[in-house]
């Protein structure tokens, strides 16, 4: 949904939505669009590398739980975050179904991996691929549920902020870095939206910058730009206590720094948080 802030701070639109009239039939729109989006996208479009994870079971529990859900009344704004949302999940998973052009940065000795790949505009993306000792529903907990709290486990974070709640799939967020050493690319701040989507094995957090003229650029910082970005979080099979995570990275840190210094600070960044995120899972449980 996230872009969990890292380093720096650790990333489906329906243009004919606009156009229904109702908030509620705009609610239900949404989350129907969004299923069958995912859906699709997963029966026909994952390349291999996801394929071989699994990814292409049907969606029936998730199905089965919006078809219970008492439709939502959205307002204007509330609709747009949503939408916004959305449409970050959907290009992020563009992106990481797209097999031309990925090629490998880090190999560590634990099985993590960091591929990257070159976007139009030269901008360079990466994929972190890991497996985590925890199952799927605490590390959606962590990342999603408990997004406020990531700072007391990860020093890289001075704060997360929710700033709106959109049901229960969607938030509106500002992270802020923390000044850490050996930070490359300095403090910045981040104002996004966080959506997620669950179904039987998987859970999907998607994200992006958004602009919020009540939250404009802060005194003393740099307003950097994440996403679209995405985390697949999936219960192995054979174990559904752990689970295989996938992070999307896709960030514009702003400012005047070196591409060079950008394309080594941020993959080093997946990693530092990765790690964090062990050591937290390890401390003790976090569900309640």
């Amino acid at each position: 949904m996230l872009p969990a802030v890292v380093k720096l701070c650790c990333g489906i639109s329906y243009p004919h939505l606009r156009s229904m009239a109702g908030l509620q039939r705009m609610a239900v729109a949404v989350i129907g669009q969004e299923m069958t989006h995912v859906q699709q996208w997963r029966r026909t479009r994952l390349p291999e590398w996801m394929d071989q994870m699994g990814l292409r079971a049907g969606l029936s529990h998730t199905e089965s739980k919006t078809e219970n859900r008492r439709p939502v009344t959205l307002n204007q704004e509330q609709q747009l975050f949503v939408q916004q949302g959305q449409e970050a999940m959907r290009r992020a998973l563009d992106i990481l179904e797209d097999k031309e052009g990925w090629q490998t940065e880090i190999a560590e000795d634990n099985g993590d991996v960091i591929c990257s790949k070159v976007m139009a505009g030269a901008r360079r993306v990466f994929r972190l691929e890991a497996i985590l000792e925890a199952s799927a529903e605490e590390l959606y907990d962590i990342l999603f549920v408990k997004v406020e709290e990531m700072h007391l486990w990860n020093p890289s974070i001075q704060h997360i902020k929710v700033l709106k709640h959109v049901g229960p799939e969607t938030v509106v967020t500002h992270e802020v870095s923390a000044e850490t050493t050996g930070n490359l690319i300095g403090q910045r701040d981040f104002v996004s939206v966080r959506h997620s989507c669950k179904d039987k094995s998987c859970i999907y957090l998607g994200g992006a910058a958004i602009q919020l003229e009540s939250f404009p650029p802060q005194k003393g910082f740099v307003r950097a730009e994440d996403g679209p970005t995405c985390i697949i979080i999936e219960a192995l099979a054979e174990d559904s206590r752990r689970s295989r995570f996938t992070w999307l990275l896709n960030m514009d840190v702003k400012g005047w720094l070196p591409k060079s210094i950008v394309n080594q600070a941020l993959p080093r960044a997946q990693l530092d948080f990765t790690r964090h995120l062990r050591r937290h899972l390890t401390a003790g449980p976090t569900l309640g």
